[in-house]
């Protein structure tokens, strides 16, 4: 078998378009990349902002009917006796102390874990590029 000999031309056009190409093919796949992470945290950002809604309206009701019991005097009364130790004639006061409770705030580690498993894909993605492009240059080359 003869080895093929690779024209002057098309070693040019591979030499012009073969960066080109990869450069394309590197920038459509960090695009990808990029869109898929913002779509995953705008998903996770509207749900976290519906449950806050959904939170916000159960507020609202619940402050519709504070206001509606607030009209009633006897719910007044005991209301001050309880939130603000008004007493009356012949009533002790006495006072507990309730422990309140702090919200933590968690980290968003899912975002960190895909962003960084995205690189490593497209770190592995460039190399396999450039291995098959040298052994290309090296096939063509013999």
């Amino acid at each position: 078998m003869a080895k093929k000999k690779v024209p002057k031309k098309a070693k040019r056009r591979l030499i012009v378009f073969g960066p080109l190409a990869v450069f394309i093919i590197v920038y459509c796949i960090f695009t990808v990349i990029t869109t898929g992470i913002d779509l995953y945290s705008l998903t996770h950002e509207e749900k976290e902002l519906t449950n806050k809604l959904t939170t916000l309206k159960t507020d609202a009701s619940d402050l519709k009917t504070e206001i509606t019991k607030l009209q009633d005097k006897d719910y007044v009364a005991r209301f001050a006796r309880e939130n603000y130790l008004y007493t009356k004639n012949g009533e002790y006061v006495i006072k507990t102390e309730e422990k309140e409770k702090k919200e933590s705030k968690k980290v968003k580690q899912d975002e960190k874990y895909i962003m960084y498993i995205c690189i490593i894909i497209a770190i592995l993605i460039i190399l396999f590029i450039i291995v098959k492009h040298k052994k290309r240059k090296k096939k063509s080359s013999k």
